[in-house]
């Protein structure tokens, strides 16, 4: 089979061993005679797995022992609403960016919560709609609201491309972060933070699970009467596995791990990622002007690289999108609400198929300047 050249921005590509390997043990896991979908989440095969991916997280993150690490379901769209559940009081304030469609979201379900429900308030620390969110907030101009239950952002934009490249210092306010498009993309100062979490069908594994990483103080904080499933202490009391868990999808995100780390870990991701979304973001900035990037050049995303032909010809992305196609590549269409193109180079995309797509752009100027 020839393998098509996946620029999709999630579900994700997952390397080619890593799909080999599923396909050797879905049926009889190392020889226990069944197969992990089909094992007990309490004790035996999936736990001693599970333990190994626990720690495979913690080894290659570096997460510091006073950190609770578990997987749950509900997507990172479910912390939308568990965040502020657990740890917006009333008489306090939770700070919010929006910055993209992810922190938008993020941020409704929040007020939402504030307004129906009286917990506490909701403040917005930046708004991008006025630049149509093609820039960050300098890191240090963020400052906490008085009385703040905890800081919120989302490291990358997967729809609009953008990307924090530093973190703002919150010192005693919780900070908050959505990870999910850029995870174990790079090296993370996780003492900086709170709670990260994020979806794995980005840079991780396949749809299905969300990874939590969370400073155990944090539950100190956090509301006492909360139902089972969205009560983080309960999750951390139990690592995860209150109810079943997505399964299938934490396996391959433990297979994805020994990749990442056989493969230079996270700083050899980052290394990667620059060198990849280097190749891509030249080819934009030396069209002279066929290609254009939208993003602030200082917050682009190393993941999610969004661009325009001639200035938002549509007919000629059209044109390039079929051409792409019949090349066996697919995923280059921006997100509907944003139109243009866009290109996923997360940590599984192989080198060659990056090169590919600089090699094609370029053609495809020139055949059509």
């Amino acid at each position: 089979m020839e393998r098509k050249k996946n620029y999709f921005a999630g579900p994700c590509v997952l390397p080619l061993e890593v799909l080999e390997e599923v396909k050797d043990e879905i049926v009889d896991y190392k020889g226990n005679g069944l197969s992990m979908i089909e094992a007990s989440h309490r004790g035996g095969m999936f736990e001693e797995m599970y333990d190994d991916c626990l720690s495979l997280v913690r080894e290659i993150y570096s997460v510091p022992s006073d950190y609770d690490v578990y997987f749950l379901g509900g997507g990172a769209t479910l912390q939308f609403t568990m965040i502020p559940y657990n740890f917006l009081m009333k008489g306090k304030v939770a700070n919010y960016s929006r910055t993209g469609t992810w922190s938008n979201k993020a941020c409704d379900d929040a007020q939402l919560l504030s307004k129906e429900l009286s917990f506490g308030k909701v403040t917005t620390y930046y708004d991008g709609s006025y630049n149509n969110f093609t820039s960050l907030p300098d890191p240090e101009s963020v400052v906490p609201s008085d009385n703040a239950a905890y800081l919120y952002l989302c490291a990358n934009e997967t729809i609009h491309g953008l990307e924090w490249k530093d973190y703002p210092d919150t010192k005693d306010v919780p900070l908050i972060a959505d990870m999910s498009s850029n995870f174990f993309s790079q090296p993370v100062p996780i003492e900086k933070f709170s709670m990260i979490y994020g979806g794995v069908q980005k840079n991780l594994g396949p749809a299905g699970a969300t990874l939590v990483i969370m400073k155990k103080s944090m539950l100190d904080r956090r509301r006492k009467n909360v139902p089972a499933y969205l009560n983080y202490a309960l999750h951390s009391k139990e690592k995860g596995l209150y109810n079943t868990p997505p399964v299938f999808s934490i396996w391959v995100v433990k297979l994805v791990l020994e990749w990442i780390k056989k493969n230079g870990g996270v700083e050899g991701m980052y290394e990667r990622s620059l060198r990849t979304s280097g190749m891509i973001y030249d080819a934009i900035d030396y069209s002279d002007g066929f290609y254009t990037s939208p993003v602030d050049k200082k917050y682009r995303s190393r993941m999610n690289i969004c661009f325009r032909i001639k200035g938002n010809d549509t007919e000629l992305e059209k044109k390039f999108l079929e051409e792409a196609k019949k090349n066996g590549m697919l995923g280059l269409k921006g997100h509907r609400s944003v139109g243009g193109l866009r290109a996923s180079l997360y940590n599984s995309l192989p080198d060659s198929d990056v090169e590919f797509l600089r090699d094609f752009m370029e053609e495809f100027k020139r055949k059509n300047s």
